[in-house]
């Protein structure tokens, strides 16, 4: 161990333990005596007034009928609303939040008065219809939000972190759970900072520390799915966990990130970049602080990987576990991990702050353990739940973790808060809440096998919580619909972005069985010849695939009789890239991977090549069948103007050589050169499908900006990509001396450039009368490319 140590972990840990020790021994006493019994049972009786409605017999099944499902999170906060509860369901959210995220005392008028205004502010935007398009916490909105707040380039570094994390992140490992948990954090961290902020904070000084929020925050947040989740997961082996978990805990010691050496385990690759990301993140938080504040860090953090390392060496097998071994390293994890969300952002002391967070943690540690004991039961992990459901019939020392969890809710009430009723109003809601999710989960009979065992000795204090488990309304929270709601979206979109990827390499199987043209009989022609080489390219054929998705999927057309446009699109753009890659325009060298046509053949023989898959692909037009004449007429009117429109976007390029365009020229041009092309790929199929004029135009506006989004991408790769991936070679705008989005607006402007037309298609797609989940991960495959 390296001598220069920080802090003393003996003495650091110890303090920490006996603090734990003295408040699980006040919670001790008063579940042994049942003090919680007759101060809960009191305040639920007055608690239960405003939670339990007696409706008559003729309107008790329209109540029901008429309360929408909480999965449908618009719906859900449109019924609040219409029925006049919004208000106080947002107040209550965001009392508790304030609580528990921010350590803060309702009793504060200041406090009082914040809840208040944050209220009224999220109520205005969530009743906003045009706040009401998008997804809360998706990339739209959420680069919206940093367009807003003047933090652009921090939301795209952050997007940035987060794919990365998530490429990375191996299989076995829950990857929904580690980006929810991931933004949690920085949540967290941001609601502290924005906490300190007020209205009188100039704008300047706002961005900048909202982007700080926001760094700390991903900084911390990575410890979750890199260190407690891969050392609780079976990714490493036991050997591997030794090495990691050593290396973790000198770095806290010393305030040092050493490398990792030699690695004995098949998971060095993994190690390897999970050390560069920690590395990077440990080094910020720690050059954020000031010298004299980083060593309380160090000591929350390390109390933090200390506790749950006691708690991840535990075998639920060994039945001699006592209690303060089961609950001293709970209260010290769940206390110092809050903790930590403030000390991260090198915030003043505040004694109030740190006794409240301390004695909170381990009411909210209980409460997840409960939902999750039958997870944790089937995985072998020891929590005072699954120790307790495994043991108690031969130990009857074992403390009942449910019943600590209400003696902790009666402490907090009563000792920490003083009996304020405001605080014994959400709290109160908040377990209540928590029994019912918990039921609805689990199914009444399992809910009551389980009460069953818990609560068996709990007498009439557990029948008055059944009771009003059973009737109580209105004790929702909005965090835990938006849990739900993030959860849902992340599972959704994994499966939708699986489905994707299916469906682009089916399609593309199929486009490229379908592609060769055939040569005459008992004749070489070099055309022919010249133009399947090119085709026989490792293309993309995104703008086909989409043609075929929009057809078929979408518009529910005959997949044979759309091969002929199939065919005619990539025809079209094939023939665009050959006229883009001659000496006399761009001059490139290589393309698709392999040297381009006029490298193999001449120019003269790629320049009738592009005329030929030109007209074959009018041929193709032609030939298609199954529709009338007049809607096919108008198809291959439409792609002449189109292949029109894509010639002045190239003679555009080419008079630009060497000027410096301005960003609307650019957008103009990338329209024309990109955006017609994916336009044509989505209309064209509309026409076949008689669509009407405002879903094509909605389909048109979708197509533009992520036509553009797409070339800008192109932009940025010319700069940051490589041969190998990208199939051509880099630097050719710099060498064409082409105006770009990077020769413009730099490497960070383009970006934002980027991600604005990103959030403008998907604006765009909310208007999309039909739901077609390719194009949003289309959308999101187009920015997030690396070839």
């Amino acid at each position: 161990m390296n001598t220069t140590l920080m802090i003393d972990p003996q003495v650091c840990y110890q303090q920490a333990e006996q603090k734990a020790a003295d408040y699980f021994k006040t919670l001790y006493t008063q579940a042994m005596q049942k003090t919680y019994v007759d101060h809960l049972t009191k305040d639920f009786h007055t608690w239960k007034q405003n939670h339990i409605h007696h409706y008559p017999v003729f309107s008790l099944f329209s109540q029901r009928k008429g309360k929408p499902e909480t999965n449908n999170y618009h719906h859900y906060i449109k019924w609040l609303n219409y029925k006049g509860k919004l208000e106080s369901y947002l107040d209550r959210s965001i009392s508790y939040l304030y609580m528990r995220d921010l350590g803060k005392d309702l009793r504060d008028q200041s406090t009082r008065d914040k809840v208040t205004q944050v209220v009224q502010r999220l109520k205005k935007n969530l009743t906003n219809e045009d706040e009401t398009k998008t997804e809360v916490f998706d990339i739209a909105w959420l680069y919206r939000w940093g367009q807003k707040e003047a933090i652009e380039s921090t939301i795209i570094w952050l997007l940035e972190k987060l794919k990365k994390v998530s490429d990375n992140l191996p299989k076995g490992m829950d990857a929904e759970h580690a980006q929810r948990k991931l933004m949690k954090i920085i949540a967290g961290v941001v609601m502290h900072v924005d906490d300190e902020l007020d209205e009188d904070t100039p704008p300047v000084e706002r961005s900048r520390r909202l982007d700080e929020a926001i760094r700390l925050g991903y900084s911390y947040g990575l410890t979750y799915p890199f260190v407690d989740d891969l050392l609780d997961s079976n990714i490493l082996s036991n050997n591997e966990k030794k090495q990691y978990s050593n290396l973790i805990e000198k770095a806290l010691l010393t305030g040092e990130v050493s490398d990792f050496g030699p690695w004995s385990g098949s998971n060095m690759t993994l190690i390897s970049f999970i050390h560069s990301e920690l590395s990077e993140a440990f080094k910020f938080i720690k050059s954020y602080h000031q010298p004299d504040t980083r060593k309380l860090f160090f000591e929350q953090a390390y109390v933090f990987f200390r506790s749950q390392e006691l708690d991840r060496e535990k075998d639920l097998r060994n039945p001699n576990y006592m209690n303060e071994e089961l609950f001293i390293p709970v209260i010290l994890k769940s206390a110092s991990s809050r903790l930590i969300a403030r000390s991260v952002m090198d915030a003043p002391e505040d004694q109030g702050f740190d006794a409240r967070t301390f004695f909170y943690g381990i009411y909210n540690q209980l409460a997840d353990d409960f939902a999750d004991m039958f997870d944790d039961l089937e995985e072998g992990a020891v929590t005072p739940y699954t120790y307790y459901m495994k043991y108690h019939t031969i130990r009857p020392d074992l403390i009942n973790p449910f019943e600590l969890y209400w003696a902790v809710i009666s402490h907090l009430i009563h000792d920490v808060y003083n009996s304020d009723r405001k605080t014994c109003e959400v709290m109160l809601d908040r377990a209540i809440n928590g029994l019912k999710r918990y039921k609805e989960k689990m199914g009444a009979d399992k809910y009551n096998e389980v009460m069953k065992l818990f609560s068996s000795k709990m007498g009439g204090f557990n029948e008055l919580i059944q009771k009003l488990v059973r009737k109580a309304d209105d004790v929702d929270f909005f965090d835990k619909l938006l849990r739900d709601q993030m959860i849902s979206n992340l599972k959704n979109d994994r499966k939708e972005q699986d489905q994707f990827k299916e469906t682009v390499e089916q399609v593309r199987v199929k486009i490229n069985s379908n592609l060769k043209i055939n040569q005459m009989v008992n004749a070489v022609d070099p055309i022919v010849k010249a133009a399947n080489y090119s085709l026989d390219g490792d293309g993309k054929r995104l703008r086909p695939i989409m043609t075929w998705v929009m057809g078929v999927n979408g518009y529910g057309l005959d997949e044979s009789t759309i091969i002929p446009l199939l065919r005619s699109l990539e025809y079209m753009h094939t023939a665009s890239l050959i006229f883009d890659d001659l000496p006399s325009q761009d001059n490139a060298a290589f393309r698709r991977g392999r040297p381009t046509l006029h490298q193999v053949f001449n120019s003269a023989t790629a320049e009738l090549t592009g005329l030929f898959l030109t007209q074959k692909a009018i041929e193709e037009q032609a030939s298609i069948t199954h529709f009338d004449a007049k809607t096919v007429l108008g198809l291959i009117q439409y792609s002449a103007m189109v292949t029109e429109e894509m010639c002045k976007g190239q003679t555009m390029d080419l008079n630009s050589k060497g000027k410096a365009l301005t960003v609307e020229e650019l957008n103009t041009l990338c329209f024309y050169k990109t955006g017609m092309a994916f336009e044509a790929s989505l209309i064209m199929p509309a026409i076949l499908a008689n669509a009407n004029a405002a879903e094509m135009d909605s389909l048109k506006k979708f197509a533009r900006h992520a036509g553009i989004a797409f070339q800008i991408k192109d932009d940025l790769l010319d700069v940051e990509g490589e041969l190998s991936v990208l199939g051509k070679l880099p630097g050719k705008d710099a060498e064409n001396k082409n105006s770009t989005f990077v020769t413009i607006l730099g490497i960070e402007g383009a970006k934002k450039e980027m991600w604005n037309h990103y959030c403008l298609a998907m604006e765009a797609l909310q208007e999309v009368p039909r739901n077609i989940p390719f194009l949003k991960h289309l959308l999101n495959y187009i920015v997030n490319r690396n070839h």
